[in-house]
């Protein structure tokens, strides 16, 4: 097996970024969900009730700014595009704490998996694709590790899936029919809830292994789930 893919999301809720490498720090991948949208109660909005979100692409620059359709987080014309998304109150601000995660760091697919469910995996919001997997063996995974280079990812559970994935990440048009069948095929849950067991690098083509056990590891303690 080795990592098909890596991905990024500087804004929650926004579309993300493709990696070809990154760190796994104790929080994930540095710069992940670091800004959220928030609206005039500090209440944090995401796409499950404002889906226009989806359509705008978050992005860091070379020296690390976050950049939301090739523009400063900050300008005005990102503030407008956000209000239009989410509500005329509605505002980025940086997080971060684990809050800013709907239940762990990470999330975690296969490409089986992905070919089983048969719909583009960006609906699934994935941080790392795990490639050269047979079939439906990512749900045999629970409690499992993944050991990539140095780096050891912790795989708690199988996620929950939400109204989030009846939306293309393209059009936002919506296919009720996607958690139709995610509920009807996979009881409702795809993917896997992962954290950073142990630090380090990683990068697309990197040889993954499926671990047992890792020590004394234990997952962080994270807030109560919000949306993503």
């Amino acid at each position: 097996m080795r990592v098909a893919e890596l991905w990024r999301y500087p804004v929650k809720s926004m579309a993300g970024e493709r990696l070809s490498e990154t760190m796994l720090a104790p929080l994930g991948l540095p710069g992940d969900r670091e800004l959220v949208v928030v609206d005039g109660t500090g209440r944090i909005v995401t796409s499950r009730t404002q889906p226009g979100l989806l359509r705008l692409r978050a992005t860091r620059d070379a020296d690390g700014r976050v950049q939301v359709d090739g523009r400063e987080w900050t300008s005005p014309e990102v503030e407008a595009r956000v209000r239009a998304a989410a509500g005329p109150d509605a505002r980025l601000v940086a997080v971060a704490g684990p809050e800013r995660f709907d239940v762990m760091p990470l999330l975690v697919t296969s490409d089986g998996a992905i070919a089983a469910l048969g719909v583009d995996h960006r609906r699934l919001r994935p941080n790392l694709v795990v490639g050269g997997v047979p079939g439906l063996a990512e749900r045999a995974w629970e409690r499992r590790f993944l050991a990539v280079g140095e780096a050891v990812i912790g795989l708690k559970d199988l996620r929950a899936r939400c109204i989030m994935t009846t939306f293309d990440p393209d059009t936002g048009a919506q296919d009720l029919a996607v958690l139709a069948r995610i509920r009807e095929r996979f009881e409702g849950s795809f993917a896997l809830n992962a954290w950073v067991a142990r630090p380090g690098p990683v990068a697309v083509g990197a040889t993954v292994r499926v671990l047992e056990a890792f020590g004394e590891a234990l997952p962080p303690r994270l807030g109560r789930s919000v949306a993503r």
